[in-house]
């Protein structure tokens, strides 16, 4: 096997807390140093370069694909289509319904046709571009009311969906396409073993699956494919399915020469999923004292070309629908189809956010219909232990969504500012061509839950290895994908928690040395990731006194407690749960408006969120703001372009996200209220302030407009012009 060099060598900081205490992140100095070794970062000896050939056409033919041209151009070591691929043609995160390399169909702007390995990048560029491909255009599917084919459809029925109320309001909301838009992009290396076998360094969130996807296809054996995670810059869900895995080991595999390929920004943008587009027609029914009396709701989610993860998008988007509050009466449809626009799948927030924009709206002119402030109507229907959601679980856990609410609320906002101001103080900032006499101030409000970890009976575990020294030090194993968001942190305190010792060391994240840890996804990880490191620890004290001392190395996998399928007829629970858990946060956000531009500045945002038990605040508060500026981001600029499902906007100049000076002061409650089945009380933290943050922000827009905006990302032209 050659020798993986680093070229940029990491240099990690002691983490030496423990669970409770604030620690600074152990990447925090080498990312912003520009010392940490990310996946783009690896070589190896003799290393070659790959490169993808990808279909101009959403919806196409293909008739032949010509090579020759290519085979024989300077560099060149090989040129494979899908007639290479050794083993199964396809693969899928749920369903393995994604060729591996186009066969005789292109179902979207993007997809892999052919692949190449040569000495330098430009060559394989260039013998990419020397591929010809006959193609015949077919019409492309590209509007999701037009789709048949689907991928899911849940129906939640909740006592009597007929149910009156003393009003009623009503409206139907549109969120584009947001892309998880991570700064790393796709990048991984492939080094054949000598023996048939690969090892493949790849940035990754999920390694083991990975391994269970690419084998097959490969024609190989599960232990044959080693994975290795590769240092990853963000991921957001967007790493969850194959990007360069399978094509990096054919190239290393056919050449028997390490292939690493790194995508470009453009090819990052059309070779993963994005976000649910997501169109919601939703009614809410109330009492005059603004309690809620029936809920119904159509969710129209836009899957793209393949499955991806749209089956459990399309079913959390249904459960949380109703938001965080008790509801006697619901009909509920969501379904996701398959299109000829680029496939979505994971993101953060996973169907939630788009229910909750939806949901959030409903409430808010509810509140106006009935005359009653917006956050005492959302206090007087806040669901509770106890309570049980639309799907008939109760809710056994932890939910303090009154106190999320309260603890919000009670924030102090910031007085305005007077006019004049710096230009740079004003919506659209040192650009801005006014002195601010157009602007407005709006003040939002909104509340989102989400669920903790995999449901409705996914046997979700995580496993962990212990290795005990006779110095005293102890090395930790665990598959967990460090993505950015503190996981190698929590595994660090974990186990100084349980051993007591300082000198504890994370091994690198591999296949080979441990069982799988499932994905960094799904706000999991902390929970799972704790749980599996302090039954490893227990068990490896355990052990060494029961010898007595010596070397010790144990392996212990976590499960949290069981859930089941929803009904498929009625989206009814068939167990005692379908998700293991919750957690709930509450948003204000002060908005300005400069009504005559169509300009908006976020001037501040101050939230409350649900946290189990914070084993890391300082990098709770971290979560919470990144997950906030992201949900800016679908609020008012991110959105990918299609024209006839071709993406328009591939690049960081025209798919705009919030920077520095987007992103307002964020001020953070921690709400500690421990989960009493997970490890320590945690929860995690990451998808709700996504979750909520949307909604929030949108609605401070409409109170400075008196606008509907009833689609997101709001565009400059829909307030532009306001009387």
């Amino acid at each position: 096997m050659s020798e993986i060099v680093r070229t940029v060598p990491p240099v990690p900081a002691p983490v030496l807390g423990r669970i409770g205490e604030r620690v600074r992140r152990s990447d925090a100095v080498p990312k912003t140093a520009g010392e940490f070794a990310y996946a783009s970062d690896l070589s190896a000896a003799g290393m070659l370069w790959g490169h993808t050939l990808r279909a101009p056409h959403a919806h196409a033919r293909i008739h032949s694909i010509d090579v020759s041209a290519a085979v024989g151009m300077p560099g060149v070591h090989a040129v494979l289509t899908h007639d290479d691929v050794p083993g199964a043609k396809h693969y899928g995160l749920e369903h393995s319904d994604q060729p591996v390399l186009a066969i005789d169909l292109i179902r979207y702007f993007g997809e892999p046709v052919a692949i190449v390995a040569a000495e330098h990048p430009e060559q394989a560029r260039r013998a990419a571009a020397a591929i010809v491909v006959e193609y015949e255009q077919l019409a492309p599917l590209v509007d999701p009311e037009r789709a048949t084919d689907v991928v899911r459809r849940v129906v939640i029925r909740h006592g009597d969906p007929e149910a009156e109320g003393d009003v009623t309001v009503s409206g139907v909301y549109e969120l584009g396409t947001q892309d998880q838009a991570f700064l790393g992009p796709e990048s991984g290396l492939a080094v054949p073993d000598g023996e048939g076998g690969v090892d493949i360094h790849v940035a990754t969130q999920w390694l083991h699956v990975d391994r269970d996807q690419i084998a097959p296809c490969l024609a190989l054996r599960p232990e044959q494919v080693r994975i290795h995670l590769g240092g990853v810059g963000g991921a957001f869900g967007g790493r969850e399915d194959l990007s360069m895995q399978i094509h990096g080991a054919m190239l290393a595999l056919h050449t028997r020469r390490p292939v690493k390929i790194v995508y470009s920004r453009e090819e990052s943008f059309t070779g993963h999923v994005h976000r649910h587009p997501a169109k919601i027609w939703a009614e809410h029914r109330a009492r005059r004292d603004g309690t809620l009396v029936n809920v119904r709701m159509r969710i129209l989610l836009d899957g793209g070309a393949y499955a991806s993860s749209s089956s459990a998008v399309a079913s959390n988007a249904a459960a949380f629908a109703c938001g965080p509050y008790r509801v006697p009466n619901a009909l509920i449809e969501s379904s996701a189809v398959y299109t000829n626009n680029p496939p979505c799948g994971a993101m953060r927030g996973f169907g939630a956010v788009q229910s909750c924009f939806a949901a959030e709206a409903q409430m808010d002119k509810l509140a106006r219909a009935l005359d009653i402030d917006p956050v005492e109507l959302r206090l007087v229907n806040a669901l509770a232990p106890g309570g049980r959601l639309p799907t008939g679980q109760e809710i056994t856990g932890t939910l303090p969504v009154a106190e999320v609410i309260r603890r919000c609320a009670a924030l102090a906002e910031p007085e305005p500012e007077e006019l004049p101001r710096d230009a740079i103080r004003l919506p659209g900032g040192a650009g801005n061509t006014t002195r601010g006499e157009g602007v407005r101030r709006g003040v939002g409000f909104a509340v989102g839950f989400k669920n903790i970890g995999y449901s409705e009976g996914f046997d979700d575990s995580c496993a962990a290895r212990v290795l005990l020294h006779d110095d005293g030090s102890a090395e930790i194993h665990c598959a967990a994908a460090e993505v950015g968001q503190g996981v190698a942190d929590v595994i660090l305190q974990t186990a100084r928690t349980e051993l007591g010792s300082v000198d504890v060391r994370l091994a690198p994240g591999s296949t080979a040395t441990v069982g799988s840890s499932g994905s960094a996804s799904a706000s999991r990880m902390t929970w799972m990731a704790a749980g599996a490191v302090r039954e490893a620890c227990r068990a490896a004290l355990e052990e060494r006194e029961r010898r007595g001392g010596g070397e010790v190395d144990v392996e212990r996998v976590y499960r949290h407690p069981p859930t089941t399928p929803l009904d498929p007829e009625t989206g009814q629970v068939t167990g005692e749960r379908a998700h293991v858990a919750f957690a709930c946060a509450a948003m204000k956000v002060v908005a300005e408006v400069d009504v005559d531009l169509g300009l908006v500045r976020v001037v501040w945002i101050g939230t409350a969120q649900d946290v189990g038990h914070a084993v890391n605040p300082l990098a709770v508060e971290g979560q919470i703001e990144g997950g906030t500026a992201q949900g800016l981001g679908l609020a008012l600029m991110e959105e990918i372009q299609t024209r006839d499902g071709l993406i328009t906007n591939a690049s960081f100049t025209d798919y705009l996200i919030p920077t520095a000076l987007d992103v307002p002061p964020i001020v953070s409650e921690l709400v500690e209220d421990p989960e009493p089945d997970a490890p320590y009380g945690v929860k995690g933290v990451g998808e709700p302030p996504t979750v909520v943050s949307t909604a929030a922000i949108v609605a401070a827009l409409r109170d400075a407009t008196g606008l509907e905006l009833a689609r997101v990302p709001v565009r400059p032209d829909e307030i532009a012009g306001v009387a």
